[in-house]
């Protein structure tokens, strides 16, 4: 694992917070996952935009400049067919509940090698199972973001592996599909293919945007709506987006089987050639 913490490369256990670092009492801080083919991190403008947003509806401290300098560091260091690349950005030490001066900022960059999904495995699909807990905002008037205080989709995630399932799925009381622990979700329905549109508990996905140009390529229409179970088990084909996995079909949810459809990799081609890859 190759570790970068405010601009020095060091081992992995040298790579420390304060114990009242406010990461550690409060989960306060932001991050993004990042995919990097060899010495490529993919996307690097959408996700530091999306940073920025975040960073500056918080208060947080964030010196971009600084932390692109270093992903190109860190970039030119990996020598793996798919790296994970993690950053994450945090406010510093708390004086009880009183932020820190914005100087106290600090960013970390992590790298490790991530397993690329294979052909046979996307055409296969995936299976999902409703997560057991709800999708929640600590700031309910702000959009939903990539937060430390990530522990609701920590436990969805937790329950879909001991189920054997890829990803959870959160579903509202109203029987509203929100989105996976760790994904956005895309269903095909009459021949439009419908996401909910992102908000308060749904995630501005960065491969959600780019599915999304990539349809509009292909002349596919795209609706941001609501997406009712009902809908998701009766549509023509589903996916899961996120940087990692770019595309990955779902072949069944809570143990029913969906339908399975070609979309998704026409979408995958676009998004690829997109992408440089």
């Amino acid at each position: 694992m190759l570790v970068c913490f405010n601009g020095s490369f060091l081992p992995r256990d040298e790579a420390v917070i304060h114990p009242d670092d406010g990461a550690l009492l409060f989960g306060d801080t932001l991050f993004e996952t990042l995919k990097a083919c060899r010495e490529r991190i993919l996307l690097v403008s959408e996700h530091l935009d999306r940073l920025e947003k975040s960073a500056r509806l918080l208060e947080l401290p964030v010196d971009r400049p600084h932390i692109e300098r270093c992903l190109n560091q860190l970039a030119a260091a990996l020598d793996a067919p798919c790296s994970r690349v993690r950053l994450t950005v945090g406010r510093g030490i708390c004086a009880g509940f009183s932020w820190p001066e914005a100087a106290a900022g600090w960013f970390l960059l992590t790298a490790s090698s991530y397993p690329a999904l294979g052909a046979d495995e996307r055409l296969a699909g995936v299976s999902c199972v409703s997560a057991p807990n709800r999708r929640v905002n600590p700031l309910s008037h702000l959009p939903q973001m990539k937060r430390g205080n990530y522990a609701d989709c920590l436990y969805a995630a937790n329950h879909a592996r001991r189920s054997g399932a890829r990803e959870a799925l959160f579903v509202d009381p109203s029987g509203q599909v929100l989105e996976g622990a760790t994904s956005n979700i895309f269903a095909l329905i009459d021949d439009r293919l419908v996401t909910p549109a992102a908000g308060p508990l749904i995630l501005d996905g960065i491969m959600r945007r780019q599915v999304m140009a990539a349809a509009a390529e292909l002349g596919i229409l795209v609706v941001e709506r609501a997406l009712l179970l009902d809908e998701l088990l009766q549509a023509d084909e589903a996916f899961l987006t996120n940087s990692l996995i770019e595309i990955l079909p779902v072949a069944q949810f809570d143990n029913r089987p969906l339908q399975r459809g070609e979309l998704w990799a026409s979408l995958l081609e676009t998004l690829r050639i997109r992408t440089g890859q």
